[in-house]
């Protein structure tokens, strides 16, 4: 998708024709990841390779290539080689315990009313067909902090065992886009680019993150970042939809406001 242009996009609307549309809202729907893959090779491309940033499905390709190269289904490697040995039990594609999913919520366009957007025992309830590199996963505030801590301290566990190399860290969280001829990152008024996997502050705006932050806020209520120049992990997990990518619901904005109020120099 295309955080720049309106909606609807006719990439993603041939995509959901094809029954290939990834994560929310309807993670159950994709096929298994190899047809998935033919099916979008039958898609043009956006744009030429690195002439623009778009979001989303590259990762969804390189989870399927993840896949392929480790010899493994996409949730097997995340389990074994992340979630594991960061010890981030509760998090998959689908939840191990029903009972402890809450309910998604977004808001009646005519009225503006929270409505029930997917319950507990919906979609993330079973394993979906196409396990997502994009997106998809359930979580907590404790396994996304033991996430974060580990790429804070430049890829250590806790227990001081190396899980990621310090040059995969910098790859990571340094900026991808300017190198582009211009291309923009995912806000509109260019205060943040894009890592491998992550948004980074690029300016800061308003109390928020400072320059160098990394991390990346999800479109069902999630926001997480990692403030190297602070050492600062923060996670805020809500049950509502965003309505659109920009701006971001106040909760979030409040969120990180109150972060940075009250940080001590």
């Amino acid at each position: 998708m295309d955080f720049h242009a309106p909606f609807p996009q006719p990439l993603m609307e041939a995509m959901d024709e094809l029954g290939i549309g990834t994560a929310p809202p309807t993670p159950q729907v994709a096929p298994a990841p190899d047809e998935w893959l033919r099916k979008l090779g039958t898609l043009p491309l956006l744009h030429q390779p690195g002439a623009r940033w778009t979001y989303h499905h590259s990762a969804d390709i390189l989870g399927v290539l993840i896949a392929r190269a480790a010899g493994a289904p996409l949730e097997v490697v995340l389990r074994d080689r992340v979630f594991a040995p960061l010890g981030m039990v509760d998090t998959a594609f689908a939840a191990a315990d029903v009972g402890r999913l809450g309910s998604s919520y977004e808001r009646n366009p005519a009225t503006g009313e929270p409505v029930v957007f997917d319950p507990p025992a919906g979609q993330w309830s079973t394993p979906p067909a196409f396990p997502s590199g994009g997106g998809g996963l359930v979580s907590t505030v404790d396994d996304l902090h033991a996430f974060g801590r580990m790429l804070l301290a430049r890829g250590r566990l806790p227990n001081g065992d190396r899980l990621l190399s310090p040059a995969a860290i910098d790859a990571m969280t340094t900026n991808q886009v300017d190198v582009l001829g211009g291309a923009t990152g995912p806000t509109p008024d260019g205060s943040q680019g894009w890592g491998f996997g992550v948004g980074v502050q690029l300016r800061r705006t308003g109390l928020g993150p400072t320059v160098g932050t990394y991390g990346w806020t999800g479109g069902l209520g999630s926001s997480w970042a990692n403030d190297p120049n602070h050492s600062v992990v923060g996670v805020i997990l809500t049950t509502d939809a965003f309505v659109s990518a920009f701006p971001l619901p106040a909760v979030i904005s409040d969120f990180w406001t109150d972060v940075y109020a009250a940080l001590e120099d």
